[in-house]
């Protein structure tokens, strides 16, 4: 019998697709922040962000990250949205979000990841913001 794997961005779509929530408008971006990030990774980004942007994929896949899906399901996106746009914004200042747009399948690129920010920072709060940077070592 041959195991079929999913890929992690399958799984995010997944877990995503039936919410309908207040946050749905930037929440729904998750997904492709997460894959923008690995296509980055695999990119010739200059060699000082592969380390911020491997640690804004792996806090996806932490099961224990500041605001646990596992706890508050979708709501619980909101941090990795949040470092996702955060390190998004450190590649778009170094090379340009010409650059960015170049690896994406979304829209506006820049636009969205100002729009994934800004409804973020209305979400969470100071102390939050500081354990999530906390966390991976930002």
């Amino acid at each position: 019998m041959e195991a079929t794997f999913k890929d992690f961005y399958d799984t995010l779509i997944e877990n995503l697709e039936t919410y309908t929530g207040e946050y749905e408008s930037f929440i729904d971006y998750g997904p492709d922040l997460f894959k923008l990030l690995c296509d980055l990774l695999n990119s010739d980004v200059d060699r000082s962000l592969k380390l911020p942007i491997c640690g804004a994929i792996a806090y996806y896949v932490a099961p224990d990250d500041i605001i646990s899906e596992q706890i508050y399901g979708p709501y619980g996106y909101i941090d990795d949205i949040y470092l996702s746009s955060y390190v998004l914004k450190m590649v778009g200042e170094r090379h340009g979000y010409e650059f960015i747009q170049q690896k994406s399948s979304l829209g506006d690129v820049e636009a969205i990841i100002d729009e994934c920010e800004a409804k973020s920072l209305e979400i969470l709060s100071d102390e939050e913001i500081k354990s999530i940077m906390d966390y991976i070592g930002l």
